[in-house]
């Protein structure tokens, strides 16, 4: 289980979010010209401003304000909470992974079976690296 996944599953056993766990989940993941469309919880204001990212929040009861819109995390989570359903609820230790085949499944949804299970098989046995689009400018040229 990655950093990730133990901060998530760290979370959502919390309870309530605090700016300082979301500058733990998110430090070095969030680009500097990002826009953060959230919802109107206050933890939002303080981590925006400690990151330096432009907050744009929505309003309680809202689900969208001007461009700006929560609709693709609000289907996101309701397509998640209907996927769990379906293990009438899982032991805290094993979250991330419930996560990690919910994200896969999701990947691959539009697929055939055959291209599933091919896919499977070879991310199964494949090691995956958090590697972002700031990191390639920035790396040594090897091939030259």
């Amino acid at each position: 289980m990655d950093r990730t996944g133990n901060l998530i599953t760290e979370l959502i056993c919390k309870g309530r979010m605090k700016h300082t766990d979301l500058e733990r989940l998110f430090t070095g993941r969030i680009e500097d010209e990002a826009i953060l469309c959230t919802d109107s919880h206050k933890s939002y204001i303080q981590f925006a401003q400690n990151l330096g990212v432009e907050l744009q929040q929505i309003k309680r009861g809202k689900h969208k304000e001007g461009i700006y819109h929560i609709q693709h995390i609000n289907a996101f989570h309701s397509k998640l909470k209907k996927w769990m359903n379906r293990y009438n609820g899982v032991a805290t230790k094993y979250l991330a992974n419930y996560m990690y085949c919910f994200k896969w499944l999701e990947i691959f949804n539009t697929e055939k079976d055959t291209i599933k299970s091919k896919n499977l098989l070879v991310q199964s046995h494949t090691s995956h690296t958090d590697t972002k689009l700031k990191d390639f400018r920035i790396r040594e040229a090897i091939y030259v």
